[in-house]
């Protein structure tokens, strides 16, 4: 059964004019994608590609130029469907002469949650950032990390269906990006449909089911993680040591292959289908073979690619 797409944008355009007298500039240039329910979007671009611009768009905070855009089957001009969302701005601002706990009742009172099941979710909510511990404290006294946790914290209160985070990994340590991670990953396991801006490739790869490159304000690759890492040539890499240096150039040549140091052995990384007869070609040139393993291409490989190309 195919999944319900819970994000369209179709074709959206948003110009805007930098400032007074001066020419307008064109931020999205015509972006189309989507998002299917229950999955986890990672949308990914250097800084001023137009990820921030798409993300205020699908909260209806500013109006495309031109194209459509939807959540939830609403377009994002309309209001009622917003009681569903989740939203963790870029750079979120909060009270900060509020606790914590203070800071998260405010806002299930925004989302009109009944009384009675506030403070269970509240505390709920704290235990799962992992903020229990500085529930009572001042948020002035909160690091940048910790206050990213609050913000993710507000944006999961009234329990929305869809998430919609702006570098939610901004300001946190490896520990703290990694319980991060955990929790969109178990929001995925309730069924949450999650939209993820971010420029950590890394966390992308860990924790995102498609993902959409932007890039000048146009989309460059959109599609399943898996797809992005089998996309172009299979190539094998293979660890050896003891390879004697005239054996390198040879194999370069001969078999189109890379060689790199990697301390006392050599990586070289060859087209799969002549993995075979390089290995026999490094055996009788007396190299020991350490490892063999298919090379698995990387996001951020593909990241650099279409940033490249959008400058051309």
């Amino acid at each position: 059964m195919s999944q319900r797409e819970i994000v369209e944008v179709d074709a959206v355009v948003k110009d805007v004019r930098p400032g007074f007298g001066l020419r307008t500039k064109r931020v999205l240039q015509g972006i189309s994608f989507t998002v299917r329910e229950g999955e986890i979007f990672g949308f990914v671009g250097p800084n001023g590609a137009g990820k921030t611009t798409t993300l205020k768009l699908l909260m209806g905070l500013i109006k495309a130029t031109s194209g459509r855009a939807r959540v939830l089957g609403c377009d994002v001009s309309e209001t009622a469907f917003r009681r569903h969302v989740g939203f963790l701005p870029e750079n979120p601002y909060f009270y900060d002469y509020l606790t914590g706990r203070e800071t998260l009742r405010f806002y299930a009172k925004l989302c009109g949650m009944p009384r009675a099941n506030r403070d269970t979710r509240i505390d709920e909510l704290l235990d799962r950032v992992g903020l229990s511990h500085a529930a009572d404290a001042r948020l002035r006294t909160y690091s940048k990390g910790m206050q990213q946790r609050v913000g993710i914290a507000q944006a999961l209160v009234h329990d929305p269906d869809v998430v919609f985070l702006d570098e939610p990994m901004s300001g946190l340590d490896p520990i703290g990006r990694k319980e991060i991670r955990d929790l969109v990953l178990r929001l995925r396991e309730q069924g949450k449909t999650v939209f993820m801006n971010t420029h950590i490739l890394h966390d992308v790869e860990l924790v995102c089911d498609r993902v959409a490159i932007i890039a000048d304000g146009s989309i460059r690759y959109e599609g399943a993680i898996q797809d992005f890492e089998e996309a172009g040539e299979r190539l094998t890499d293979v660890l050896v040591s003891g390879l004697p240096a005239e054996a390198g150039p040879l194999v370069e040549e001969r078999f189109r292959a890379e060689l790199r140091a990697l301390g006392d052995c050599i990586e070289v990384r060859v087209p799969e289908k002549s993995t075979d007869e390089t290995l026999r070609t490094l055996l009788d040139a007396g190299a020991q073979i350490v490892s063999v393993s298919p090379h698995r291409a990387s996001l951020e490989r593909i990241f650099m690619d279409a940033v490249e190309e959008s400058k051309q």
